[in-house]
């Protein structure tokens, strides 16, 4: 398949991009700069020049393409807008295209907020954070568009050895500092390493009934705490001195959106598994890594 990927550079894209070039497609991805063009060629794809923000000025270079992957992500304070911006532009182009593309987009699993004992499914009613309410939305006109095969994956916290979510923890434990936790301790994560995400993209994008929903967790949930400490143990760190940090002054720091580190929720990756065979490789406390 050729296929157009939005975030081929960022955490989440690079294995995504990884996986498919590895299952033999054709990949185009968004550049927003040389030294992004030159890293996606790099990795096996056909870089084209645009900016997430801009997208009216490259949307009508895209080529046919039989499948799109939305995997960027912008945390701006108008990262609303930035999106409906997008899907504005994209999606017209997708619709007049000669075969009507499957688009995979990217919900998340702060749309369910807090879920305290219950595990969410994707039939759960979603809570979402005001930050990110306008995602519903846009994810809803991207299922029901008539001109595109629209698939929504909700990622659960996403890490891998590199970092992701996980980055903040890791570079406070290597520099032998107190590593800060947001809310409490006893915060609830669901969790996925990217690579089994990326498995997902690739299994949603080939395999996935048009106006599907999955959720991409593998753990369907782990306290900081817990999830602190094994980060600790994977890097050999034995003293571990932890600092709590009230939300608002995480959302101080990094803005509204980072409240969503202190919701505590469970995430179930159940449909993935039985309707199109995902099997993601870390999904125990045990096996982080």
């Amino acid at each position: 398949m050729r296929v157009f990927l939005l975030g081929g550079t960022g955490f989440i894209g690079r294995h995504v991009l990884q996986r498919l070039i590895e299952g033999g497609h054709e990949v185009i991805g968004l550049a927003r700069s040389e030294a992004s063009a030159e890293r996606l060629v790099a990795a096996g794809a056909v870089p084209l020049l645009g900016d997430l923000r801009t997208p009216r000025a490259w949307v009508g270079k895209l080529p046919p393409v039989d499948a799109v992957i939305h995997a960027a992500a912008d945390f701006g304070d108008d990262m609303g807008p930035v999106e409906t911006a997008l899907l504005d532009a994209l999606l017209p182009v997708l619709g007049a295209m000669p075969k009507r593309p499957r688009f995979v987009y990217t919900g998340g699993c702060w749309l369910f907020g807090a879920t305290g004992e219950r595990v969410a499914t994707e039939d759960s009613a979603f809570d979402p954070l005001p930050a990110f309410g306008w995602m519903i939305d846009n994810m809803c006109r991207v299922l029901e568009a008539p001109g595109v095969e629209g698939v929504v994956i909700h990622p659960a916290m996403v890490y891998s050895g590199e970092g992701g979510v996980f980055s903040s923890f890791m570079d406070a434990l290597g520099e032998g500092q107190a590593v800060d936790v947001i809310g409490s301790l006893d915060v609830v994560w669901p969790l996925v390493h990217a690579g089994d995400l990326a498995d997902l993209y690739l299994l949603a994008m080939e395999q996935a009934r048009p106006g599907s929903v999955y959720n991409g967790s593998a753990i369907s949930g782990l306290t900081q705490g817990a999830i602190i400490s094994g980060v600790a143990d994977y890097l050999g760190v034995e003293r571990l001195e932890m600092r709590v940090v009230s939300v608002d002054e995480a959302a101080e720091r990094l803005g509204e959106w980072a409240r969503g580190y202190a919701i505590s929720q469970q995430l179930s990756g159940d449909k993935a598994r039985a309707e199109l065979g995902w099997k993601p490789r870390h999904e125990s406390a045990t096996a982080l890594f």
